[in-house]
């Protein structure tokens, strides 16, 4: 797992191109690259505690998943049919439209809460 200030989305990205590529998955790091800069980046915009990124692979399965201290749950996506000209707002309907799934889940370890949204995407 690892910790992304807002300003180091390009960091994120050369990060995660490098895990995938030395773990032999470059075929996936097009398609991760767009979902995992939007939940890091929503983590980021939505809280003011630390977020982070969460990368794994199994049974031909990428899950990418941000992490951040904020209980609230993330408003449900629309389609990026409904919201094409929009600046903000579009995120998880990017991430929607780039995973075959996606999901949220709270999180309450410690008496520190939050919450869990990922989404996965399956090797070509």
């Amino acid at each position: 797992m690892a910790y992304w200030p807002s300003a180091t989305v390009p960091s994120l990205r050369r990060t995660l191109r490098l895990i995938l590529t030395m773990h032999g998955l470059i075929g996936l790091v097009d398609t991760a690259e767009l979902p995992a800069t939007e939940l890091v980046s929503n983590a980021v915009r939505h809280t003011k505690g630390p977020a982070a990124l969460r990368v794994s692979w199994s049974a031909g399965v990428l899950r990418i998943g941000a992490w951040d201290a904020a209980p609230e749950p993330p408003e449900p996506p629309g389609s990026l049919e409904e919201i094409p000209d929009l600046e903000e707002g579009r995120g998880l309907a990017l991430v929607r439209a780039c995973a075959q799934l996606w999901g949220r889940q709270p999180l309450s370890r410690f008496g520190n809460r939050g919450k869990y949204v990922w989404c996965e995407l399956a090797a070509a």
